[in-house]
Parts: C-alpha cells; structure tokens; sequence
C-alpha cells in the first residue's frame, strides 16, 4: 500500500514538474519577446526562477524515487554482489537520513507549533520567535516568500515516503539473498 502511495505521489510530482518547465520555458519566451518590444515585464523574471526552483526540487524526489540519480559507479563495479547489495542498503540509508534531516531543519525554519500555539497571528509569531519567515515579501509580485518555500517541507515528506520503500525493497533484496544462498 506504501508503494502504490508512493508511486501515486511520484507521478503527480512528475507531471507537476513537467508542467513547470513548460511554464518556465512559456515565461522566458515571452519576456524575451516583451524586452525585444522594450516593454520588459519584471515579475515573469521572478515566477520563472519560482517554476524552476519548484519544478528542480519535484523532479529530485522523482528521480530519487526512481532511483535515476546521477552515480560514481567506479567502488560499484568492483565488488561482489552481495556489498553491491548493502551498498544500496546504504545508499537509502542515507537518502532517508538526509530527508529526515531536511524536515526536522524544516520545522526549526517554518515553526508551524509556535505559529500554531500563538493562533496564527504573524506579528505574536515574530515578537516571540524573531523569525520573519511568514512576513517577507518576493520582490515584484509582493507574494509572501514561505508559499515558494512550501516545497521544502514537501520535498522532505515525499523524500521520506521515497526513500522508506526505497530501503524497504533494499532490506529486502539483502534478506532474500541469504535466504536463497542458505
């Protein structure tokens, strides 16, 4: 069930990423078009480097899900095959670390228990934490910048999710090769 949610969740975030680097692709032609007519528009500049930044971080926890990533195979291609095997094991490992990582930094970033705790009033928020997170502004679309960093709480849950089953199928291919070898 873990796997198909998985799988479920992967396929959307590679479809949204797909949609954005259309997006970006459609915001910087017209704005090279709109510079050449000397009529630049400055916010597409801004949700342009948005839609990439999302669309980069969604294709990551795709990649990863589909275990695509980029690799130094070198240690890899000279071993047996059971370290190759521990050696995934130890790559998920270390995937799912690293997203648990991400979304323990990402809570000590957004804060959501004190925004939570003080009834989501932003100015109470600030006085008690100094964190400015939820008042800062983009520079031309005056959107407030913690919608553009939503993606990094996600990132790190999907990446949980991902790397979870990814370590799962690890463990597994691990045990039942010394079953096999017994």
């Amino acid at each position: 069930m873990l796997r198909k949610f998985s799988s479920s969740i992967s396929w959307v975030e590679c479809w949204l990423a797909a949609m954005l680097a259309g997006v970006v692709s459609i915001l910087i032609l017209t704005n090279v078009i709109a510079r050449a007519l000397s009529s630049p528009i400055y916010w597409v500049d801004e949700v342009a480097i948005f839609s990439m930044v999302w669309m980069t971080f969604l294709a990551t926890t795709v990649v990863i899900k589909r275990r695509q990533t980029l690799s130094v195979t070198l240690v890899h291609e000279y071993v047996p095959k059971t370290v190759k095997k521990v050696l995934r094991v130890f790559s998920d490992l270390m995937v799912l670390l690293f997203s648990l990582l991400l979304l323990y930094f990402c809570m000590l970033w957004f804060e959501p228990i004190t925004l939570f705790a003080v009834g989501f009033d932003i100015s109470a928020f600030q006085m008690e934490t100094f964190n400015f997170i939820y008042a800062e502004t983009t520079n031309t679309l005056g959107l407030k910048k913690y919608l553009v960093w939503l993606v990094m709480p996600w990132v790190a849950c999907s990446l949980i999710l991902h790397a979870s089953v990814n370590l799962w199928d690890s463990v597994v291919m691990v045990f039942s090769a010394q079953q096999d070898s017994v």
